[in-house]
């Protein structure tokens, strides 16, 4: 399901649970990859968009995602999501500052692929969406899938991609686990 069938879903009063447009994403970045691969399309509007959906993703994840869904239980996955998050952003960074037709853009490239599936599809859908399924009702994923795509489309028309280089030095920082 594409953004305009979302945001046309969320009018008519249609809600979107925050896992699917989650594993929605990790599917496109995916798709952009094998693109890049496959050299179908322009490479550098093909990369840029990469890029910026990458960044756009680890940002609404770190900023309204992980602290929505903190607890006890998930804890342990998103102090290291965190830290995959910031493994990934550091090849991003040198695949930004690198030519796209370097023979070492594709060694990177394949690099980001498998830090990025890793961490999408063994980490987070196999392991970290189970735990959310729950932690929250049906309704709270909901509210936070609409909260999390205006997110998006927020940070998305920044150009992202741009910030990744200065947000390699440490992991993004979680809010405190509160005590009960």
């Amino acid at each position: 399901m594409g953004i305009l069938h979302r945001l046309i879903g969320r009018a008519k009063g249609i809600t979107t649970d925050v896992l699917e447009i989650l594993t929605e994403q990790h599917a496109e970045v995916d798709m952009l990859i094998a693109k890049l691969e496959n050299g179908e399309g322009n490479r550098r509007e093909v990369f840029a968009e990469l890029a910026d959906k990458l960044a756009a993703h680890a940002s609404v994840e770190e900023k309204l995602f992980y602290p929505a869904i903190l607890s006890k239980d998930t804890e342990g996955e998103l102090a290291e999501a965190v830290e995959e998050h910031l493994s990934i952003k550091r090849v991003l960074a040198d695949l930004i500052t690198m030519k796209l037709d370097d023979e070492q853009f594709f060694a990177k490239l394949s690099v980001l692929k498998e830090q990025v599936g890793h961490h999408a599809h063994k980490e987070e859908e196999k392991n970290l969406f189970p735990k959310v399924r729950e932690l929250l009702s049906i309704d709270e994923r909901a509210a936070l899938g609409n909260e999390l795509l205006v997110m998006f489309e927020e940070v998305l028309a920044t150009h992202p991609l741009r910030n990744v280089p200065s947000e390699t030095a440490a992991a993004a920082q979680l809010p405190r686990l509160r005590s009960r």
